[in-house]
């Protein structure tokens, strides 16, 4: 009898699926190894529907409760983004504000009231009407700047899905949960979702949608999330869980990579953790020069849970201490005594470290409701930026100022002289420091009457240069200022009259600009001939290639975001101050934007070298 063959068994093992290569736009750069996550957002659309005459009314409230409804989430979420990077909150900041306004009573929702009126529209189809009318306006216009409309155009659409997803009760996309290590796999990320992002949990981004010059891409590299946007068919290529490799500088993503390509990007990823590691190291050595000058590296303080990224940066005391936290989501004013307890916080944190505090700089694009209701009437302009805000509304509003300084003097009592300087914003003239100056005298005097514990030596008491006005004028404020902070990012906006959160002007903002670097010039002698301290805050002072042009200009002193001080004490170590002075004069000798910026990249890359 002829015996056969058993018959094999069936494999139940999943067939290895080949590795998939896509390319998008490079958008943040770093490499990320994990599972994929995918997240999709229900539409928020609805059915065209018309309505009756006798439900114009009912439909004016809905469209009306909705955008009431629009406005708390926004303000929600400018309240959460005060923990993100200055970088983030710098971009998506005017953002809000601007859907804030639009949710306001704009031309959109005046469009969909309107429509509802006349042409009898059910809410949902009136503001998606309205916002497709007004887009369709914008990107109609002739301008050379496609990029800047296409914003404008998407900032109307994603205000009207906002409003319909309330209307419908349509829930939004859900960013709580996701695994740690993940990668974030999208159609499309709004800046609102960025902004929801924690680059602790996450290990990159990746989208269908999106490019290099939006606020989506500009939001993910300020957090440091590396990613790639602009990937046609990545949704269809990708399923969740499924290993991805993602290079955010060079665009790439591997799906389901083979073994050489994981080799590689293993290899790169550990590259980044041992630069990562070498600046972390850096933590304890001094900043100082090759030939032995000392320079101050501070952090930039917005919150106290920012304390502990202060710590592990190794900065020298904090530089600039905002106290607009201490004002904001609250319905009250914090009193002396509340005051007192947040000021203690931070300075009971810094051990024996300095901390500069600036007192309330409130005005222009800040947004703080405990104020808003005395103040309106004479804050609102045509342009805040230019109106009653920083030293002006303080002087104005003289007891918010003698809350302060009484919360703080205080506090610094129980500390060493000398610890705790108070930092006064937006002076303009030398007579704004004169008025604070008797203030904070008087508040002294009231404080020694009424049996408090005063400081010794009261602290120092200093002026912000961020207009072109106060840095003319440095010569006269230095005879009534202890010492100088120049605040870089203001000054540049004042000085070319350009507001770098709009999308068609932003292109000038050009901190580089001769006009910009004279102003420094100026105002940085002038404290130098009084042997009086000057600083420099912004994002001038954690730029690592701008550090040679800084120290050989004067400054020894710089408060940055905590995460700058690392690669800014790498670059203060590897510099000589004789060739940085050399350098200043050569590059102060130029009227071209183009031809300094040339220069600055030439001197970092040659100092790169050296090292």
């Amino acid at each position: 009898m002829k015996s056969e063959t058993p018959a094999r068994p069936r494999s139940t093992k999943t067939p290895k699926r080949r590795e998939t290569l896509l390319r998008g736009i490079a958008v943040s750069p770093g490499i990320a190894i994990g599972p994929a996550f995918d997240t999709s957002e229900a539409p928020a659309e609805a059915p065209r529907r018309r309505i009756t005459t006798e439900a114009i009314e009912a439909e004016r409230q809905r469209l009306a409760d909705a955008v009431a409804f629009s406005r708390k989430q926004v303000t929600k979420l400018k309240t959460r983004i005060a923990i993100l990077p200055e970088e983030a909150q710098e971009e998506i900041a005017p953002l809000l504000d601007a859907h804030l306004l639009m949710l306001g009573n704009s031309r959109l929702i005046r469009g969909a009231r309107k429509r509802i009126e006349t042409e009898l529209l059910a809410a949902e189809t009136a503001i998606t009407d309205e916002a497709a009318a007004i887009s369709d306006a914008i990107l109609g216009t002739k301008d050379d700047d496609r990029a800047g409309l296409s914003r404008r155009a998407t900032e109307v659409r994603d205000i009207a899905r906002r409003v319909t997803r309330n209307l419908t009760a349509t829930p939004f996309r859900s960013l709580k949960n996701l695994p740690e290590g993940c990668i974030l796999i999208a159609e499309e990320l709004t800046p609102s979702d960025a902004a929801l992002l924690d680059p602790a949990r996450i290990a990159g981004v990746a989208t269908d949608e999106g490019g290099a010059d939006g606020h989506t891409a500009i939001m993910l590299r300020a957090l440091g999330i590396p990613s790639v946007l602009g990937v046609p068919g990545l949704t269809e290529s990708v399923r969740r869980n499924d290993v991805v490799v993602l290079d955010g500088a060079a665009g790439n993503i591997a799906i389901h990579p083979e073994a050489a390509t994981l080799t590689a990007a293993k290899e790169k990823l550990a590259a980044y953790a041992r630069e990562r590691a070498r600046l972390g190291r850096l933590r304890r050595l001094p900043a100082v020069t090759t030939d032995g000058e000392a320079v101050e590296l501070q952090a930039n303080l917005e919150i106290p849970q920012e304390l502990p990224l202060i710590a592990q940066a190794g900065a020298q005391g904090i530089g600039l201490l905002r106290t607009e936290f201490l004002f904001m989501n609250r319905e009250d004013l914090p009193d002396e005594e509340a005051q007192c307890a947040a000021y203690r916080q931070i300075l009971e944190a810094m051990g024996q470290d300095p901390v500069t505090i600036r007192v309330l700089d409130w005005g222009g694009e800040k947004d703080i409701a405990a104020l808003a209701e005395g103040v309106a009437p004479t804050h609102a302009g045509a342009n805040p930026a230019l109106g009653l805000r920083g030293i002006r509304l303080l002087l104005r509003r003289p007891e918010l100022l003698e809350v302060q300084f009484a919360a703080i003097l205080r506090v610094a009592a129980e500390l060493p002289d000398g610890q705790v300087r108070l930092l006064l914003p937006m002076v303009t003239i030398p007579e704004e420091m004169k008025q604070a100056r008797d203030i904070f005298d008087r508040v002294a005097r009231r404080l020694r009457r009424r049996g408090d514990k005063l400081p010794e030596k009261l602290p120092l008491l200093g002026a912000m240069i961020e207009t072109p006005g106060a840095a003319l004028a440095a010569d006269a404020i230095a005879l009534e200022a202890d010492f100088f902070s120049i605040g870089s990012n203001d000054l540049a906006m004042y000085t070319l009259a350009v507001d770098r959160g709009d999308a068609e002007v932003a292109y000038l903002y050009d901190p580089l600009h001769p006009a910009v670097l004279r102003l420094m010039q100026f105002a940085t002698e002038a404290a130098l001939r009084l042997r009086m301290p000057v600083s420099i805050c912004g994002e001038m002072a954690g730029n690592p290639q701008l550090i040679p042009l800084l120290l050989g200009l004067g400054i020894r002193s710089f408060s940055m975001n905590a995460s700058a001080i690392p690669r800014v004490k790498q670059a203060v170590r590897g510099l000589d101050i004789g060739d940085c002075a050399r350098f200043a004069r050569r590059v102060m000798e130029q009227s071209d934007p183009a031809r300094i910026r040339e220069l600055v990249a030439g001197f970092a890359a040659g100092a790169g070298e050296k090292a």
